[in-house]
């Protein structure tokens, strides 16, 4: 690639030719609204390719209207982007696959979702993690076609021996504000965007050797400073990362209560979590305003995915002849569907969906390709309480494909394990994000339902003791069950489904009568704690001295101390995309019909004097008809955001 036309020549962007008419020496106050998108992951339009049909839960032609509406209320205002816009869903994997959109001859073209950030006239925009997907000359192809700039901090090029921004670490963009009387000022904005450095491990094939990611608080500081140094008013921070309960600037994931801390920032938005911020999830949490909608008195929003929400910094600024301050700033965010009324709260703007009329026909095309045939239901209502077909064919698939990769290699005899999450069980995607496929043809897209996310085959060895650790940072998922409560939650809502993965090829329980040994981010919690019991292979206990190969994907095998613990377990990265192996898996058997072998189950390990103990989760309304498959659970109730609640009796470990 070529890195100077990748850096924007001038960090500094105004938006006319006109001079800015100042305002007399004596105070005068303006309003402006700060808007941002963030984890859009190629959603155009409110059709989900997963489930092959139109939703009102998604889509930035709907978002566009909240857009219009917030612009309508507001004299002055902005919009930005933070990041994990190119993919996310089939239109983004045909995008980047067959580069339709991109004339190789003459280097032009616009990738379709940012056609439509054209139209919408971004202010501004950063990186997400998954822009890395593809590799670097993709990226750069695609936010060549940007009328807006991109700014990042913390991602530096590495050019002999030397580093460079990839791109400008921080941006100036000079507006002018109007009161309520109609007099004018400029203001100058400095925009700053950071982005996780584990993309250096999660997509490590692509960004070794050519990129480094350093720390977003360290780095940010400085951006920060070098933005108020330069000229600028006010500082917004676009940081696609999540919120943890981490407050020191580490090499962090999630680093915003850090970020929220760093003086200079005046306006805050983060992502790639995927929440709502404020939301009722961070209530009580430290640093959480959530009736201001700030995090250390900072303005804050986190909006959301796929265009669910816009979010909403209103500030109020003082302006004299000294300068800019910000009186007061408030954080919302705004939905387009009420769960509660199930209907949408917005329709969508019909010239973007006209200008996603041409990315959406070919990916329909390229979605109903034939794969294969299905000779029984698959779905994932109940994959995070008991074993399911539709994880058992993930792992059955990646097994497959690593006996095939380790044939010709010393590992050849190592017994062959897989790790697997179920990907789509609701959660904050809402009621309608399962997997459901019935009996019949398979195509692509029902393979990317199964499989919806860009990782890549790879295969760790590790010991039975290792195996067993990864398996209890998985079992965090649930919380610690009491033997007299009935409508205790099974399920941690601080741990994300993705990262629960089942072990085909051994046979455990899980006792959930003891608290998690590790947090969600894979903490000792409690060093005494065991949830992983009767952990066997082939009848065995499993010990460690066995070893085992346990095929994976990138995101565990090269970001997971718990799945790689010393970071040199991996022994092969294969480069191909694990749902490939799971369409040469469906293609090589043409029909297949899995089962799940049920190798493990949860259990309690507590009061003896009982036979099971009770707790609840929710799921599809649509998972009751599966329920005559599972005698131990049972249906409680609809809910009023469209999920049902189901209960669950534990049996208690003999």
């Amino acid at each position: 690639m070529k890195p100077a036309s990748f850096i924007y020549r001038s960090a500094e962007y105004r938006s006319g030719s006109e001079a800015a008419t100042f305002t007399p020496a004596s105070k005068r106050h303006f309003s402006l609204r700060l808007m941002a998108t963030t984890d859009l992951h190629v959603s155009l339009t409110g059709y989900d390719y997963y489930r092959d049909q139109d939703t009102m839960h998604m889509g930035l032609s709907r978002t566009a209207a909240l857009i219009e509406q917030a612009r309508s209320e507001a004299t002055n205002h902005m919009l930005f982007d933070n990041g994990d816009i190119l993919q996310g869903n089939p239109l983004g994997d045909y995008a980047a696959e067959h580069r339709y959109w991109h004339n190789e001859q003459t280097g032009e073209g616009v990738h379709p979702l940012i056609g439509l950030m054209n139209m919408l006239d971004y202010d501004a925009a950063t990186l997400g993690n998954h822009e890395f997907n593809y590799g670097l000359a993709y990226l750069e192809q695609c936010i060549a076609g940007a009328d807006f700039p991109y700014t990042n901090a913390n991602v530096y090029e590495v050019k002999e021996e030397r580093y460079q921004p990839l791109l400008a670490p921080y941006i100036l963009l000079h507006r002018k504000l109007y009161d309520a009387d109609g007099a004018a000022a400029e203001l100058c904005v400095g925009v700053v965007g950071v982005v996780p450095p584990q993309i250096m491990n999660w997509d490590r094939k692509h960004l070794e050797g050519h990129i480094e990611a350093l720390d977003m608080v360290i780095v940010a500081k400085q951006a920060v400073k070098e933005a108020r140094q330069a000229g600028a008013d006010i500082v917004v921070l676009l940081a696609h990362c999540g919120y943890a309960e981490e407050d020191t600037p580490t090499i962090s994931e999630n680093a915003v209560l850090p970020l929220s801390r760093l003086a200079g920032v005046d306006a805050l938005f983060f992502g790639h979590a995927h929440k709502l911020f404020p939301g009722e999830e961070f209530a009580g949490r430290p640093g959480v305003d959530l009736e201001q909608g700030t995090i250390h008195g900072i303005p804050a929003a986190e909006p959301g995915v796929w265009g669910s929400h816009l979010g909403l910094i209103d500030l109020e600024l003082e302006h004299t002849t000294e300068g800019w301050s910000v009186v007061t700033g408030r954080g919302t965010v705004r939905p387009i569907f009420d769960p509660v009324s199930n209907r949408a709260l917005v329709e969508p703007i019909a010239a973007l969906e006209q200008a996603a009329a041409e990315a959406h026909r070919k990916t329909l095309d390229y979605i109903h390709t034939p794969v294969g045939q299905l000779d029984v239901p698959l779905h994932s209502y109940f994959s995070l309480v008991t074993d399911t077909p539709v994880v058992q064919l993930i792992n059955e698939a990646q097994r497959y494909a690593g006996a095939r990769l380790l044939e010709q290699t010393p590992y050849a005899a190592l017994p062959l394990l897989s790790a697997a999450a179920p990907f789509k069980t609701g959660g904050r995607y809402g009621p309608l994000h399962y997997t459901a496929i019935v009996p019949g043809g398979l195509t692509l897209q029902h393979m990317s339902d199964i499989y919806s996310y860009a990782n890549t085959f790879c295969i760790v060895r590790l010991d039975g003791d290792e195996v067993r650790e990864w398996l209890e940072w998985s079992a965090g998922l649930y919380t610690t069950l009491l033997a007299d409560e009935e409508q205790q939650s099974l399920l941690d809502a601080a741990f994300s489904p993705f990262n629960f993965d089942v072990i085909d090829g051994l046979s455990y329980r899980i006792d959930v009568s003891v608290p998690p040994r590790y947090s969600a981010e894979g903490e000792l919690l409690h060093a005494d704690s065991h949830r992983i019991v009767d952990m066997t292979y082939k009848g065995e206990p499993v010990t460690a001295a066995m070893e085992f190969a346990v095929a994976t994907n990138q995101y565990r095998a090269f970001s997971t101390p718990l799945a790689n613990p010393d970071g040199q377990r991996v022994i092969v990265d294969a480069g191909v995309e694990n749902r490939e192996v799971l369409i040469d898996y469906v293609r090589q058997y043409e029909h297949i019909a899995p089962i799940a072998d049920h190798n493990w189950s949860l259990c309690y390990g507590g009061e003896q004097s009982i036979t099971s103990v009770h707790a609840v989760f929710q799921s599809s309304p649509d998972a009751r008809e599966w329920l005559n498959q599972h005698p131990e659970l049972a249906f409680v109730q609809l809910e009023p955001d469209g999920f049902a609640t189901y209960r669950m009796s534990v049996p208690v470990k003999e």
